[in-house]
């Protein structure tokens, strides 16, 4: 069992509630009960984390399916990942869609309130400046994350930093994506100046946000701002701060906090989740009551695998298959492909003989409950770090070299057991590498987007994947996903439609 408290109830202050923006907030009388002590705050706090934990559900079900990773289109019956995979223009009312707006806004409210009760109330009940400042900077950090996550989904959002009524909520209309990014960097700029290193936790509160992990977003931040606008109002500005991002990331390797691991295997191993690549984790604890386990390992797993080895339904479902033109990307020897891909089973005496995405699982850890996964997610890895460092080199960030970019590129591959070495990495290199590398870690489609080849790569994709001819046309306007229709409905004239839907 993981030791980071995650208090789903807490006097109904931060239980789940309907997911809708309108949503009456938290009342103050509520707050001003609750937070009486400094462990109410601490409790309060962790607590923010319950915001993020279907964020790596989200990202295999809105990046990895709608990327050129997985062929995901319907074998029998429609699933809801079909018109995420396919490009239909008809999601608005997506299941998938609205968990992503509304499970963020959620998060949001709760860490505005979370931060008011903190300024008014928190120098009184907290006398420690430092447990103060820590607190208040992961709230900052997570409000950062959250509002990033809603930005690269949806484009403009409305911009909310306070705890509002239900009726306010009704009027404020999306705010300008420079907007929302200002946000996004000043609480990371406050997060990284008050967060604590990885070792200035306890032990009891490994997985929360802690400085690097800061660094490392606010980094990504400034690569996505830099990448195109593809003509559309969504997360790339074109701002041209990849040396910005490198800056945070040659901080965290500065700190000497963080190493590769000599096995890629050795990075997911469920004994071993707070190993040296490890820069944020959202944690998950298994046989805790009420369950606060993971899903995210049987997303993309049909259940037939689970039922061929005797494992029960585990709610994964029908084949989600990865596509040819990936598996292709693949050498001899890369030891990723058969630790990643699982390539065929039988059940029943039928063979399915598609591949697909069984990263996340071990078979020696199949928990009693399918929602109770003892594996947490890892967010922000080394590896990441150090391939988006050289993207940011190979897009003309200053300080670093080639030589450098290929150093990095070629250590990697080595790890994945393949012995050519590259020289003069090129852009469409490195992505392929990382496409490989990050295979079910839901950072294909960002990539894609934030490299400005999203639209002559998917379209390439479709013609030669889709021999079924079940895809729509993909269009420029699909990097966003739609407003979902509810919020639409709920303010009429408040929103307008993203194009394309």
């Amino acid at each position: 069992m993981k030791k980071l408290n995650i208090f789903l109830l807490l006097l109904g202050l931060f239980g789940s509630c309907k997911m809708e923006l309108d949503q009456q907030p938290i009342s103050e009388a509520t707050s001003e009960t609750f937070f009486q002590t400094p462990n109410d705050f601490i409790q309060g706090v962790n607590a923010l984390y319950n915001g993020i934990q279907k964020y790596p559900d989200r990202l295999m079900n809105l990046s990895e399916t709608r990327s050129d990773n997985l062929y995901a289109v319907s074998d029998g019956g429609v699933r809801d990942w079909e018109g995420i995979n396919s490009f239909h223009k008809t999601i608005a009312s997506n299941p998938y869609v609205q968990e992503a707006w509304y499970t963020n806004y959620n998060a949001i409210f709760r860490v505005n309130n979370f931060l008011e009760q903190l300024q008014s109330r928190g120098t009184t009940v907290i006398t420690d400046e430092d447990l103060r400042n820590r607190m208040e900077g992961e709230a900052k950090f997570l409000r950062a994350f959250l509002y990033f996550d809603l930005l690269r989904y949806f484009g403009k959002v409305p911009l909310i930093d306070h705890v509002v009524s239900a009726q306010e909520a009704k009027t404020i209309p999306r705010s300008n994506v420079e907007d929302i990014y200002a946000l996004i960097v000043s609480d990371l700029n406050r997060a990284v100046a008050i967060l604590p290193t990885p070792g200035g936790y306890a032990e009891a509160d490994q997985g929360h946000a802690n400085k690097y992990a800061a660094k490392m977003l606010l980094g990504l931040v400034y690569m996505t701002k830099s990448g195109p606008t593809l003509g559309v109002v969504g997360a790339g500005l074109n701002s041209n701060e990849w040396g910005k991002a490198l800056e945070q990331f040659n901080a965290v390797i500065a700190s000497n906090e963080f190493s590769l691991l000599d096995r890629y295997t050795d990075i997911f191993d469920y004994n071993n989740e707070h190993n040296k690549e490890v820069i944020f984790n959202i944690e998950f604890s298994s046989g805790a009551n009420p369950i606060v386990g993971s899903t995210f390992p049987w997303v993309l797993v049909p259940d037939n695998w689970f039922n061929s080895l005797g494992l029960g339904t585990q709610g994964g479902l029908t084949i989600r298959p990865v596509s040819s033109d990936f598996m292709n990307t693949y050498v001899a020897n890369d030891v990723r492909r058969s630790f990643c891909v699982q390539e065929g089973f039988v059940y029943n005496k039928v063979a399915e003989n598609r591949p697909f995405v069984k990263k996340f699982v071990d078979v020696t850890k199949v928990p009693a409950s399918r929602t109770d996964w003892p594996i947490n997610y890892i967010v922000f890895r080394y590896t990441d770090l150090l391939l988006l460092k050289a993207e940011c080199v190979l897009n003309g960030a200053s300080g670093n070299h080639q030589t450098d970019v290929d150093a990095v590129v070629n250590q990697i591959r080595k790890r994945a057991g393949l012995t050519t070495e590259l020289t003069n990495v090129t852009k469409s290199q490195l992505m392929d590498e990382r496409r490989r590398e990050f295979i079910g870690e839901g950072t294909r489609w960002f990539d894609l987007i934030r490299a400005g080849t999203v639209e002559s790569v998917m379209n390439a994709w479709i013609a030669k994947e889709d021999t079924g001819k079940q895809m729509s046309a993909f269009q420029v306007n699909y990097v966003l996903y739609p407003v979902p229709q509810s919020e639409i409905d709920n303010s009429p004239g408040l929103y307008t439609q993203n194009p394309g839907y």
